[in-house]
C-alpha cells in the first residue's frame, strides 16, 4: 500500500523560509514523477514545481528562482525549499506521486499548510 506524507508546514513571515519534505512508501518512487502542488483558499489546486524520475525540474512562473524542488531516490522522499516567501505562497502544499507507464497510478498527500504573514 502507498502513503504519501508531507511534512514541514507552519507560519512563517515574509522573506522567511521553509522547507517541506513528501515521504513516499512503497516501491513507487523511483519510477515516478513527483510533484507539489498548492491550494490557496478559494482557489483550484495548482501545480508549484514537479521532478521527474531522471531530475529534470519544472516550475510555476511565480515561484521560479525561489523554490527549488529535490528528490532523494534511497530515501523515498522530495523536498521543496521555499525561499523569500512571500502571503500569496499561503496555501495547503499537496504532494503528488504519479507513477510512470501506462496506465498511471496517481497518489496524494494530505496536505501540509504553509501560513505566510506580511
Amino acid at each position: 500500500q502507498v502513503q504519501v506524507v508531507e511534512s514541514g508546514g507552519g507560519l512563517v513571515q515574509a522573506g522567511g523560509s521553509l522547507r517541506l519534505s513528501c515521504a513516499v512508501s512503497g516501491n513507487i518512487f523511483r519510477i515516478s514523477v513527483v510533484g507539489w502542488y498548492r491550494q490557496a483558499p478559494g482557489k483550484q489546486r495548482g501545480l508549484v514545481a514537479h521532478i521527474t524520475n531522471d531530475g529534470s525540474t519544472h516550475y510555476e512562473d511565480s515561484v521560479k528562482g525561489r523554490f527549488t524542488i529535490s528528490r532523494d531516490n534511497a530515501k523515498n522522499t522530495m523536498y521543496l525549499q521555499m525561499n523569500n516567501l512571500n502571503p500569496e505562497d499561503t496555501g495547503v502544499y499537496y504532494c503528488n506521486v504519479a507513477t510512470l507507464g501506462w496506465p498511471s497510478r496517481n497518489y496524494w498527500g494530505q496536505g501540509t499548510q504553509v501560513t505566510v504573514s506580511s
